[in-house]
């Protein structure tokens, strides 16, 4: 079977992609959820187990997960009624989806911009990965879930939708080449020098951000229990700090901080992009669990009029002084085989269009008055 009517190269549409479920090339353990299909990504809901493991891994050419699992696993957990998975602990859930590809599209998956911002450390594996989050061309088989809770503990269930997958047709078409031709025309951000350079350049905000509001939000250990499933429930007091300090930001090592872009981003309706991983070369922090921006996110198209990137930061062995206006991340874009027939913010419940600094979805709003 082809790759899609055209053989077109690039990320698939939600269009195809449901084209690839009714037609078995995407395995649906159950019916599939109203509002699953993104613009251009899946999302992918935990199955019924979830198997606290001895360590993290990869099952390599010669092994399935279920191979590992069995070795590794300490104990089981039914998900079916909820279960609490804990910070520091290593969990593998096998996913509700698993897939068919046609010869010539493979996947790449990354945790949901809910779940970056929870500081849920998720990836996804198939049989013989010896990478995550990457599916092969053609791959046939299952999906799981490594999930590790850095700071806060959560509850989740059967369905909870933690990670996200994209199809891709064919080779990778993302080049600087294709961003500068899409800035000359779109201007994919709202204002500053533009870096472009294996990668469009975003920096830190530590200035400019609201005047009467914080420039971040640092987690606060030990607090309370998030159900992932809840929206809007939760007071931003009891789990986190907000960071008034304006100019710069010492990280602590292993502490977990919000933060947001200096330029609004906008992606074309007929893009996508990414949040390219972490660079050590600009400094010694991770950044960006949630790499998927949908088309049309920041964009007039989805009702945007740019929209920042928020930025999950964690440090890493040592404090790093972060100044305003530093290079965090880059962005790369992508086209999608066809025009999707909806874009982000176009009433499919997108939380996070024309957004400055924010939690994810499941707290109330933050008042700044109560500073």
């Amino acid at each position: 079977m082809g790759t899609s009517d055209t053989n077109a190269q690039g990320i698939l549409p939600a269009r195809t992609i449901a084209a690839y479920c009714e037609q078995g090339l995407i395995r649906l353990g159950q019916p599939a959820d109203a509002d699953q299909i993104q613009p251009a990504s899946l999302d992918l809901r935990l199955g019924h187990w979830a198997y606290r493991v001895r360590a993290s891994f990869l099952p390599g050419k010669r092994s399935t997960v279920a191979d590992r699992v069995a070795e590794l696993a300490l104990h089981r957990m039914p998900l079916t009624e909820g279960a609490v998975l804990e910070t520091g602990c290593v969990y593998i859930v096998p996913l509700l989806e698993s897939l068919a590809l046609p010869k010539g599209v493979s996947a790449a998956a990354n945790p949901k911009s809910s779940t970056g911002r929870l500081d849920i450390f998720t990836r996804v594996i198939t049989d013989h990965a010896q990478e995550f989050d990457k599916v092969p061309e053609g791959y046939e088989g299952p999906l799981y879930a490594e999930i590790s809770p850095r700071t806060f503990p959560i509850l989740a269930r059967t369905g909870s939708r933690l990670s996200q997958i994209r199809f891709r047709a064919g080779a990778p078409m993302a080049s600087d080449a294709l961003i500068r031709e899409l800035h000359d025309k779109e201007g994919l951000i709202s204002s500053g020098e533009v870096n472009i350079d294996n990668g469009l350049a975003l920096c830190v905000d530590l200035s400019t951000l609201e005047a009467d509001g914080p420039v971040g939000f640092r987690a606060k250990r030990h607090a309370g229990l998030i159900d992932v499933d809840k929206k809007g429930g939760l007071e931003v007091s009891d789990f986190w700090e907000p960071i008034w300090q304006r100019g710069s930001l010492v990280l602590d090592p292993d502490q977990f901080y919000i933060l947001a872009s200096k330029e609004a981003v906008r992606v074309p309706p007929a893009f996508a992009a990414e949040m390219v991983p972490f660079n050590p070369l600009v400094g010694e922090f991770r950044v960006h669990y949630a790499g998927f921006f949908d088309p049309g996110f920041g964009h007039s198209s989805g009702h945007g009029e740019g929209a920042r990137a928020v930025l999950e930061v964690r440090s890493h062995e040592v404090p790093f002084i972060l100044e305003d206006g530093q290079i965090i991340g880059r962005l790369v874009y992508e086209p999608l085989t066809e025009a999707p027939d909806q874009v982000y913010g176009q009433g499919i419940g997108s939380n996070y269009q024309r957004q400055g600094l924010k939690l994810s979805k499941h707290f109330k709003p933050f008042d700044p008055s109560r500073r």
